[in-house]
């Protein structure tokens, strides 16, 4: 049998494991801070995951014990990855999640499948640590341009931010504002940011969260994602899409 290697995480969120839960196993939850899904609410039901248009892969609820434990895979049979939740409550209002994402094989063609998800898991498990600190129980509408982009990374990150007219290394607490001619508003708080990614709490175009990120080591994966809430975010999601994606393209650095 081929040797496999899981990822396996863990974080401290803010909330009780009822609210952990609802943002985890819930369709409209893990929608909030993740990518689309539909979840069958039992085990055994089906899943639905959006990755884009025309991008949805089904799977199933392989185990559900709320609030403590839900697992999704690709179905029976299916040998593909599995993605396990667990939360255990902790004094003082909070809980530990931990994320073990199974059915990576070892071998070199499978490392940068795996350094790529363990990278974008750590970028969503921060969301979902903002989701549940900012916005427990709201059910955001999410934007998801990303274009792919010639250089190293460095190079990706220094002409994305450049042509944003923003700093590539912004301060934690600062407000930063795209106000470019050819791209949409979005402005916010920074709250994190690493050598190429910046999250952002966003007040514009409305309430939500904001990661700007370049990943991947040629061809990049450059994206400008947000997850905006209440009928402002809706609005600025079905308004904004389309413009951040053609602009991510038509901003894109040749060979």
């Amino acid at each position: 049998m081929a040797e496999e290697r899981s990822i396996e995480l863990e974080i401290e969120v803010e909330g009780t494991p009822e609210e952990v839960w609802r943002a985890i196993a819930t369709g409209p939850g893990i929608s909030s801070w993740y990518v689309p899904h539909t979840v069958e609410e039992r085990e055994g039901g089906g899943i639905t995951i959006s990755f884009g248009p025309d991008m949805e892969a089904p799977g199933r609820v392989a185990a559900w014990d709320p609030p403590r434990r839900v697992v999704f895979d690709g179905g029976e049979g299916d040998d593909g990855l599995a993605f396990e939740w667990l939360i255990d409550a902790r004094d003082g209002g909070t809980c530990i999640v931990r994320l073990v994402n199974t059915g990576f094989q070892a071998g070199g063609e499978w490392d940068a499948q795996y350094d790529g998800m363990t990278e974008g898991w750590q970028m969503f498990l921060s969301n979902l640590t903002l989701h549940l600190k900012h916005f427990s129980g709201q059910k955001a509408t999410s934007m998801l341009p990303s274009g792919s982009w010639a250089g190293t990374r460095s190079e990706g990150w220094k002409a994305l931010t450049s042509s944003l007219g923003i700093a590539a290394n912004p301060a934690i607490g600062e407000r930063i504002e795209i106000d470019v001619s050819d791209a949409p508003t979005l402005a916010g708080t920074v709250v994190e940011v690493t050598p190429s990614r910046i999250t952002l709490l966003t007040d514009q175009p409305a309430r939500g969260t904001a990661f700007l990120a370049v990943e991947g080591d040629g061809p990049l994966e450059v994206s400008i994602w947000a997850y905006l809430y209440g009928a402002d975010g809706a609005a600025a999601v079905e308004r904004d899409g389309a413009r951040w994606r053609e602009w991510l393209t038509t901003r894109s650095p040749k060979e």
